[in-house]
């Protein structure tokens, strides 16, 4: 997301196919045992698919940079290998080795972060090159992080204890540590930010409480309850572009929608922590009431009950067809009407209206079978490679590329490459003149046959 670029926890995904997308929820992303795949979101709730690579190596991990021709790759054979290509001219530009298995991969339009389980490392996205790592961090088998999309607020976030949800925050471009924010009791599951980079969503193992932080201030804004009978495993929080909502997928079937606003759940404007300072126009709403309620008497009341009655509940929710499969959402506008988009480990796009007035039971408009899963599926969670794929590494992905070498490009050659893949590329109409595919086809004219001889008088 995570939606704006969402980030999810690995390890959920009972599916094959390796989903996300990209920082501006315009496209859509896929990992599959057949390589990687890109799709874009079409005005009519429809997708299409723009590139597939075909190049039959394992993809378990990708990430595009917006709407740009950098794709990050990283492959079930060289788990340890980070491949940067421009998917469009079919050539690597660069490629990176590290000390262990690659667990997430996030982008932005300055910098480039890779996570593995107990450092980060920080590239330069124009060049590429490593400025900063991170060393020692707490175990984090989850490859958790999540990379603002906002290059003005350029931070990182990762788990700051592996025993309590405690969340690092990092400077990525002055390189240096910001703050510290306590935010959960048990281990984080999930982080995301908002697009401009000053809140971020945090959930915990619980899976029962979500909450909403400023940045770097480290003002609880915003604390939702998911929900009050079972604890969950939150698979992935995402905010809207705009950032007036929250999604959230998890193991079940249910994904939620909060709303962000004053009042819902939040302490903005001067509300203690744990409380929700309804709005006017909820005080005539059940849960309105009880939150008006819980307001006035709230020294009445055990801590623990005060704080879990003025929690924010959903503002619309959507149900998946089937669970067992790892989740991703975004809400994005489509022809300027709200939709929740999720997309499934399963290779399924599911696109729901998001009534922005009203909220409640968000309608399934559209269903999208964009890949097969394969019929074994298997958790796309990167492994350190075994003998046979340590030698097959050799030949790997980097090997399906057309193109130059990158170890055989001078520093101007790469930036240039690099340059030409960060152009964003350009809107897509109903023709696109660059595309060969929006071109009708074309067929040799027959060849011109004699006129016949004009018959004898």
């Amino acid at each position: 997301m995570s939606l704006g670029g969402g980030q999810t926890t690995e390890g959920s995904n009972a599916g094959g196919i390796f989903v996300q997308f990209n920082q501006d929820c315009t496209s859509l992303v896929a990992g599959s045992s057949s390589g990687y795949h890109l799709f874009a979101l079409t005005p009519d709730d429809g997708i299409e698919e723009i590139y597939a690579s075909r190049s039959g190596q394992d993809t378990c991990l990708v990430d595009r940079l917006f709407s740009s021709s950098l794709v990050a790759i990283v492959t079930v054979s060289a788990p340890r290998k980070l491949i940067v290509c421009h998917y469009k001219k079919g050539t690597e530009i660069c490629n990176y080795s590290y000390s262990n298995t690659i667990l997430a991969v996030k982008l932005n339009r300055s910098r480039l972060i890779v996570c593995l389980e107990e450092s980060l490392h920080i590239h330069n996205i124009r060049d590429m090159k490593i400025l900063h790592t991170i060393r020692d961090t707490p175990p984090n088998p989850r490859g958790l992080c999540a990379l603002s999309p906002c290059v003005d607020h350029c931070y990182v976030a990762y788990p700051g204890s592996s025993a309590v949800g405690e969340v690092q925050i990092f400077d990525a471009v002055h390189l240096n540590a910001k703050c510290v924010i306590s935010a959960h009791d048990s281990p984080l599951v999930a982080l995301a930010w908002s697009m401009c980079g000053r809140r971020l969503a945090t959930a915990s193992e619980r899976g029962t409480v979500i909450r909403v932080f400023s940045v770097p201030e480290r003002q609880r804004l915003y604390e939702f309850r998911r929900g009050l009978k079972r604890c969950v495993t939150i698979a992935c929080l995402a905010f809207s572009a705009c950032g007036s909502y929250l999604a959230a997928t998890s193991n079940t079937e249910t994904v939620h929608v909060f709303r962000l606003q004053e009042g819902a759940g939040g302490e903005e404007g001067g509300a203690g922590e744990g409380e929700a300072a309804a709005a006017p126009e909820a005080a005539a709403t059940w849960m309105g009431w009880i939150s008006q309620a819980v307001t006035a008497g709230k020294t009445y009341l055990p801590a623990q009950v005060a704080d879990v009655l003025a929690q924010g509940r959903a503002f619309a929710a959507a149900r998946l067809p089937a669970t067992g499969h790892r989740a991703v959402a975004a809400i994005t506008n489509v022809a300027r009407a709200p939709r929740l988009l999720v997309a499934t480990a399963a290779g399924v796009l599911f696109v729901y209206a998001l009534d922005a007035a009203e909220g409640g039971e968000c309608a399934l408009l559209r269903q999208h079978q964009f890949l097969d899963a394969p019929p074994h599926a298997h958790a796309h969670a990167p492994h350190a490679p075994t003998a046979h794929e340590a030698a097959a590494a050799g030949n790997s992905y980097a090997g399906a590329l057309r193109g130059r070498d990158p170890t055989q490009m001078t520093e101007s050659q790469r930036a240039s490459e690099l340059g030409a893949a960060l152009e964003p590329a350009p809107a897509r109409g109903p023709y696109d003149l660059r595309d060969p595919n929006h071109f009708p086809p074309m067929r040799a004219a027959p060849p011109a046959q004699p006129a016949p001889a004009p018959a004898d008088q």
